[in-house]
This record gives structure tokens, C-alpha cells and sequence, in this order.
């Protein structure tokens, strides 16, 4: 096949803030698929939080990278080439595949998606990783109920989003938490949450305190540092808390967290969670999601970032906050 293969790696370990010189982009060869392999091209990448933290050479759930390694994510692309008949050429697929424009994988590693059903590129946002991601830490660990007020941060991101909508139809009052009054109107106009605070703004902690009346019975954690500090501070008891991240964190040193005593007095329960330790959860939420965005319950947005080349700089963005939604990278046309 003509053309390269055009590959991100990480040239070294980020120091603090990641920058661009963190990265090297380079071409090589387009792969050939083996036996029982296909060849994808990747139409759409995914960006999220959690890729910062496999940058760092430390201990955590992934194996973290080495210079020289290919970033890995997530990628919505069609099969060209194949030796799988259960994936003829011309399939749309969803995979692993890291931040390449081209990637050879097995039937077991890739997930076959239907155009009809959403358009490919939900699959890496609302009816995909983080989309389930917050249809499990609610359900499942925050286990809402109706009249209880639940709480998100980054709410008017891939996650956050997701929960309030979800949160909005099981009965609760959502507050939001989200920086900058476009998210914020964002977040209260179009995705029905019930008040919103610019983390932004001077008069944060009142405003959050005037949202927030009867206390916090679920707390969606996915910042950490001040505002998690701010929410602690007003948990019900027995409140619950799914730790789904903590992007405030990721680029600098550790926050000094002094919220333990609310836990303790609240009896509430924080609990984190990797959703790729839960995929049989995957197929009924993304089923239960996509019959929510037919009934228009559920709304989403994406941010899309135009070319692998321009993959380094969306990713500094989003861990600064700059997306609106979720992040994509568009890798080439979705038909060839």
C-alpha cells in the first residue's frame, strides 16, 4: 500500500506540565496484516486524562511508558485489508490502537460498530469508554436516588456530562462544577442540570454552598485538589463518592488533602475504579445510553481536533481544561 504510517511517540517523560517536546512524531511503514489479523485505518483518536498518568514512569493500574513508545488510546477506524471473514473490508470498527493513522489487530481486539445506529466517532465518547465509565461509577458505586442531590465536577466533559444527564433522569438535583460561564450556561441549558459553579470565579465556595441547600448525597469525583476539598466539606451522611479522577493532579505535586475527618464523621463511602476491569458492564450501558440519545434524554458534544499532527497540542489543552466536550483528533476522512 502506498503512503506511511504516521506514529506519536513519547520522546521522553514529561516534567511537570507536558509539553509538545514530550512527543516525536515519525513515519514508517504502513503495516501487512498476518493470519487472522485486519488492517485499520484510524478515522478518529481519543483523547482523555487518564493517558497523563502512564506518561510517568511510577506505579499504577497500566504500565507506564518508555521513551521511544507509541502513545496509546483509543480509535474509531475501518478495516482496508483483511484475513478475518467475520470483518470483511469496508467494517467500521473500535479498538485500542493507539496514535497511529494505521494499526493491524485480531477479531478479539476490536469492537464492530453499526454507523446506523450513532454516528462512529460516539464510540470513543458518550457510547463508548467514558460514556460507560460514568453510567458505572454513578450506578454502580454512587447508586443515586431520586430527591438526592449529586454532584459533578468537569461537568461539561466526556464524563461529567454523562453523569448529570443520568443523575437528571433517575429523579436527582445536579449541580455541576465546571470552569468558565460558557460551560457553565452549557451545562444548565442544554444538559438540564439544575445550577452550575464557575470553579473560576471569586465566590466559588458561597455559590457552591447556595447549589448545594441540602448537602451532597453523591459526589462524582474527577478533579481532586480545592474543589474536591470544597465538596468534602459538605457530604451528607452515608454519601458516596465513585473517585473517577483526579486531573487537577496529574501535571504537578500531590494536593494536601485534609478532608479524611468528613469521611469519617459522614460514614461515606469513596470508592475509585478503572471501567476496564468491568467489561461485561459495557454492552447493557451502552445499549440503555443509546436509547436514551434516541429519546433525546441524553446530549452530547465533542471537540475535534483536526489531524494526528495536532494530537500533542489537543491533549496539553485538554489537561488545561481548554476542551468543550468531548476531545477527538480526526485522523482522516470517514470514508475512503
Amino acid at each position: 500500500m502506498a503512503g506511511k504510517n504516521t506514529q506519536v511517540l513519547m520522546k521522553q517523560h514529561p516534567k511537570g506540565w507536558v509539553t509538545e517536546e514530550d512527543f516525536e512524531i515519525v513515519e514508517r511503514e504502513i503495516p501487512k496484516p498476518g493470519p487472522d489479523q485486519v488492517l485499520v485505518r484510524n478515522i478518529y483518536l481519543s483523547l482523555d486524562p487518564y493517558m497523563r498518568g502512564r506518561m510517568d514512569p511510577v506505579r499504577s493500574y497500566a504500565a507506564h511508558l518508555k521513551p521511544g513508545d507509541m502513545m496509546g488510546g483509543g480509535t474509531v477506524g475501518q478495516v482496508i485489508e483483511s484475513n478475518v471473514a467475520s470483518l470483511p473490508v469496508g467494517a467500521y470498527v473500535n479498538g485500542m490502537l493507539g496514535w497511529q493513522g494505521y494499526a493491524v489487530a485480531k477479531a478479539n481486539e476490536l469492537r464492530v460498530l453499526d454507523p446506523k445506529v450513532a454516528p462512529i466517532s460516539t464510540s470513543l465518547g458518550v457510547l463508548g469508554m467514558p460514556g460507560v465509565t460514568g453510567h458505572y461509577g454513578l450506578m454502580e458505586i454512587g447508586q443515586p436516588k431520586a430527591g438526592e442531590t449529586v454532584v459533578v465536577s468537569a461537568a461539561s466533559g466526556a464524563v461529567g456530562s454523562v453523569v448529570g444527564q443520568i443523575a437528571k433522569i433517575k429523579g436527582c438535583r445536579v449541580v455541576g462544577i465546571a470552569g468558565g460561564q460558557e460551560k457553565c450556561d452549557y451545562v444548565v441549558k442544554e444538559l438540564g442540570f439544575d445550577a452550575c459553579i464557575d470553579y473560576k470565579a471569586p465566590d466559588m465556595q458561597a455559590a457552591f454552598k447556595a447549589a448545594t441547600p441540602d448537602r451532597v448525597d453523591v459526589y462524582f469525583e474527577n478533579v481532586g485538589g480545592e474543589i474536591m476539598e470544597m465538596v468534602f466539606g459538605r457530604l451528607n451522611s452515608f454519601a458516596r463518592v465513585p473517585l473517577c479522577g483526579i486531573i487537577s493532579q496529574y501535571n504537578g505535586q500531590p494536593y494536601p488533602f485534609t478532608g479524611m475527618r468528613h469521611i469519617l464523621v459522614n460514614r461515606a463511602k469513596v470508592q475509585g475504579f478503572i471501567i476496564s476491569e468491568h467489561m461485561g458492564y459495557w454492552p447493557g450501558a451502552i445499549m440503555e445510553m443509546a436509547g436514551w440519545i434516541k429519546a433525546g434524554k441524553l446530549k452530547y458534544r465533542e471537540d475535534v481536533a483536526e489531524g494526528l499532527r495536532s494530537a500533542p497540542a489537543a491533549f496539553i489543552g485538554l489537561l488545561k481544561g481548554k476542551n468543550f466536550g468531548k476531545q477527538l483528533v480526526r485522523i482522516a476522512p470517514e470514508t475512503l
